[in-house]
């Protein structure tokens, strides 16, 4: 029988199991701290553990390893790509940005993706299987052991749809922003969905601070089926309303992705239609102008079409902002790195 990951195991459950054990509530919190603060990777690293405790962890829990396969490194701005083996030999992406409020990473939430966006390469293989929230924590443990520098702001963007793997994505979330572990602020924290929408609607009753940001990336149910399968599921209309019930049970402020594809959905009527859509929202527009993949025909707007689309919303009183281009010389979109290696 497979050992249960050790790393997804909240606080309070790993006291009551270490009281099962015959153990003081404390040595939990010591448990905690070498696996969620010193980030160790095996229990024979934890200093001040017995060993009759760590040989009965040992018999039922492991900490599974996420290892760093290779790594690319962005000579434009120090963007570091990762690839990551997991204990099945899986492999999954992330990446580290430094930017000047601190240092973010972007992680996966499944090893592949099933919902089928045509601009993602995550998504062309299909969904493998979803992470455990103890393999999502170790990207992050990972990426900070190889830096030795904190992470202080978290993105789920990467690999996969988080709300189709929702209940390890709320597990990590409180994993990741507990005061005993990284103790990362929700606020510090957004979570992507393509527009699951009774999950949106979970996440929203759950009162997490975490920001929501949705891939919308059309202005119209039409054109949006026919990059996004999702669409055929959840109109544009019940997102928006989903989005409102988020806000009004939150007070977070929404994010909008919207990547610019040349000829598919940066025309003026598409800004037109889309500062309709939006008008009235608390909510930001993260313009992402597309990151080509070789297994699709897109083609990503230059400065000049992706500013002159950026005006038009803003003349609209539309909140928005052309995303910072990060590591476009190291297989920067998302499932590149690990589509090249397989």
């Amino acid at each position: 029988m497979e050992k249960k990951d050790i790393r997804s195991i909240k606080y309070e459950a790993l006291t009551e199991i270490v009281k099962g054990y015959g153990e003081k509530a404390f040595r939990a919190n010591q448990l905690y701290d070498w696996i969620h603060v010193k980030l160790v990777e095996s229990f024979e690293e934890m200093g001040n553990i017995s060993k009759d405790l760590k040989s009965k962890l040992s018999d039922e829990y492991m900490i599974y390893p996420v290892k760093k396969v290779t790594m690319q490194e962005s000579k434009i701005d120090g963007t570091r790509k990762y690839l990551f083996s997991l204990h099945d030999d899986q492999l999954v992406e992330s990446v580290f940005m430094r930017y000047s409020h601190g240092n973010s990473v972007c992680v996966s939430s499944q090893v592949g993706c099933r919902m089928g966006c045509k601009f993602c390469a995550s998504t062309i293989d299909g969904l493998s299987r979803n992470l455990t929230a103890g393999e999502i924590l170790g990207q992050v443990y990972a990426i900070q052991r190889d830096t030795g520098e904190r992470v202080s702001n978290i993105v789920i963007m990467g690999s996969g749809e988080p709300f189709d793997n929702f209940d390890n994505v709320t597990d990590f979330l409180d994993l990741i922003s507990h005061e005993k572990g990284l103790n990362i602020s929700g606020r510090n924290i957004t979570v992507s969905t393509c527009g699951i929408v009774p999950k949106i609607y979970e996440f929203a009753d759950m009162e997490f601070a975490a920001t929501l940001a949705i891939s919308l990336h059309a202005s119209n149910d039409e054109k949006r089926k026919e990059i996004m399968p999702i669409a055929n599921s959840y109109s544009i209309d019940e997102i928006i309303n989903a989005c409102k019930y988020f806000f009004d049970k939150t007070g977070r402020r929404l994010t909008f992705e919207y990547s610019l594809i040349v000829g598919v959905n940066d025309k003026d009527e598409d800004a037109k239609e889309l500062s309709d859509i939006l008008s009235g929202l608390n909510c930001h527009v993260n313009l992402i102008p597309v990151n080509p993949i070789k297994e699709r025909s897109f083609e990503s707007p230059s400065k000049e079409g992706a500013l002159r689309f950026k005006n038009k919303l803003e003349k609209n009183h539309i909140n928005v902002t052309i995303r910072r281009e990060m590591g476009r010389d190291i297989d920067g979109a998302c499932g590149q790195l690990r589509r090249r290696f397989l």
